[in-house]
């Protein structure tokens, strides 16, 4: 996903576990790190940047997460910093876990440039590890800045135009966060990153008002349009992205009139918060091309 859900809306509510010392990998960067929601966009997200970060998330109550914990952590250590071990015990964080959409742990999450990439459930032997491991690291090859202390081009100055609007976003204030990514669209329209920052915002100030009961009340009166939209929009924020556009393709095939535009634009509003060759995003512009005619 190119950020349907910015994990970095997660604000700090919980204290940080203590940890033992850690492995090191290329210029002494810890490879195993334990991330509470306070440091969640600094060791997942910004760290993803460079390298994946498998975000373990696990409960000290489970003995698979334990056994799968010691088995990454040991991997993680023989790959000197190629790739990072977030462990989240969802019993201090559950807003990660629900972030990703976790149903059960352990779950394993690849994560990287801020974006989740790939998922693996459950206890898993290390052949089956090592594998999924190779295969994160062939999608991310030449896309990532590489680890800390490894020679190669420097990236790229931030831009100071969006501490305002990261600001105001790691404090929940997203009103404030619009309006700074705004100005800068306003000054830039062909700025993607404000672009994707104005509509990611918004997403998630739609997501405040969504009752937690909205997929139930929308399958008891499927013709309410406002129903299937906020059902399409809570959807989307559990990470069921395909869920969130079959609804609303679904949608669009049983109304007309200006209800069926209005969802319609909603369904082309959600496509721009993805790639836009996203395989979901190719199979859903089909789906309602073949609704709307």
């Amino acid at each position: 996903m190119s950020g349907a859900v910015d994990l970095s809306a997660l604000k700090a509510k919980a204290e940080a576990a203590a940890a033992p010392p850690a492995p090191t990998g290329a210029g002494g960067v810890p490879v195993v790190v334990a991330v509470t929601e306070p440091d969640f966009e600094a060791e997942v997200l910004v760290r993803s940047n460079q390298v994946p970060v498998i975000v373990n998330l696990l409960s000290p109550r489970s003995p698979g997460s334990l056994q799968l914990t010691r088995t990454l952590e040991a991997l993680a250590a023989e790959g000197n910093g190629t790739w990072i071990l977030a462990n989240v015990d969802v019993d201090v964080s559950p807003r990660i876990a629900q972030a990703f959409g976790v149903q059960a742990v352990p779950t394993l999450v690849a994560v990287a440039a801020g974006q989740p990439l790939a998922d693996l459930q459950g206890p898993q032997p290390e052949e089956n590890l090592r594998q999924w491991l190779a295969a994160i690291a062939q999608a991310v090859e030449g896309k990532l800045t590489g680890p800390v202390g490894e020679t190669g081009p420097a990236p790229e100055p931030e831009d100071p135009r969006f501490d305002a609007a990261e600001s105001a976003l790691a404090e929940g204030d997203l009103a404030g966060a619009e309006a700074a990514f705004q100005a800068i669209v306003d000054a830039e329209p062909q700025n993607k990153q404000a672009l994707n920052g104005v509509r990611q915002v918004r997403f998630l100030a739609r997501t405040l008002s969504i009752p937690d009961d909205v997929l139930e009340q929308a399958d008891a009166d499927p013709a309410d349009v406002e129903l299937g939209l906020q059902a399409a929009d809570a959807l989307l924020y559990q990470q069921r992205t395909e869920e969130s556009f079959a609804r609303l393709v679904d949608l669009v095939r049983r109304i007309a009139g200006d209800d069926r535009a209005r969802v319609r634009a909603r369904l082309l509003e959600l496509f721009e918060l993805f790639d836009p060759a996203d395989p979901l995003v190719v199979s859903a512009r089909r789906k309602l091309a073949s609704a709307l005619y």
